[in-house]
């Protein structure tokens, strides 16, 4: 199990410094969304990429020891605005084709967010057509959809996500799994349950791991904060991880600059004695 990181936690930069940067702190794999690390282009429009800019990105990152794992293209699937909706899948199309020459295998997503009361049948329909449609793209390229539940998507739990993938019955799609985005505030107490549930449903999915750590305030508030500094079980987490999949790659999320590489082998302990 390797610990990688969000490119983006070191903030928005050209490519070259962001490559160097990583790599100062060992890091051997990041996920890269172009849009929020990489400020030489305007990523968040598409028709940007070409073979011979992610050839160059490629190297810069090689030069520096750092893979890129995974590409992420966090877009609203259901957007009710249809123009943005296609505008949306575009983007993501354009990940999926350029995935593979950026050594990477997996896209990931969150499937967009919805108050809950404002929810509906039609949401639901147009999310599947979005991920029926991008399955052939992927299908295409030989890249595979992550799909990360989250708290306050429409996919918002390891059930729901569970109950879509045997819908869609496409190997086209796995799951990248974060038991901090599965918690919250009148769950928390019972963590254990919840992180074991993920696993049990969609343990045999998984392609990837994010990890970040919670804390319930005095208030009730459940906040994120970095690995370690937080009561989330992170000791289950990792074993869980490491017998449903072993030497799964796990990208490390709420960490600033300052406390990466002590957070990064933090992890590494924890998971070296599970």
């Amino acid at each position: 199990m390797t610990v990688g990181v969000l490119a983006h936690l070191f903030g928005k930069k050209p490519y070259q410094q962001l490559a160097k940067e990583i790599g100062s702190c060992g890091f051997e794999h990041v996920q890269l969304a172009l849009w929020k690390a990489c400020s030489d282009y305007p990523f968040e429009k598409p028709g940007y990429l070409n073979p011979g800019l992610v050839r160059k990105i490629v190297k810069e990152f090689e030069k520096n020891g750092v893979a890129i794992s995974i590409l992420a293209c966090y877009v609203h699937l259901f957007e009710r605005d249809e123009v943005k909706r296609r505008e949306n899948i575009v983007r993501f199309k354009e990940a999926l084709q350029y995935a593979p020459k950026f050594g990477a295998a997996v896209v990931a997503v969150e499937v967009g967010k919805m108050a809950e009361q404002d929810r509906t049948e039609e949401d639901w329909l147009t999310l599947k057509a979005t991920l029926i449609e991008l399955e052939k793209e992927a299908e295409k390229w030989g890249v595979i959809i992550g799909i990360e539940p989250a708290d306050g998507h429409l996919i918002d739990n390891a059930k729901t996500l569970k109950h879509v993938l045997d819908e869609l019955n496409s190997s086209s799609f796995g799951v990248i799994i974060d038991p901090g985005n599965l918690l919250i505030s009148v769950n928390f107490s019972r963590q254990d349950d919840v992180i074991r549930e993920a696993f049990e449903l969609l343990g045999p999915r998984i392609i990837a791991g994010h990890l970040k750590d919670r804390k319930l305030t005095d208030e009730g508030i459940l906040k994120t904060v970095t690995p370690g500094q937080g009561d989330m079980n992170l000791a289950l987490y990792m074993k869980l991880l490491e017998k449903y999949k072993p030497n799964c790659d796990v990208i490390l999320e709420h960490t600033n600059r300052e406390q990466m590489i002590e957070t990064k082998h933090y992890i590494e302990a924890i998971r070296q004695s599970v």
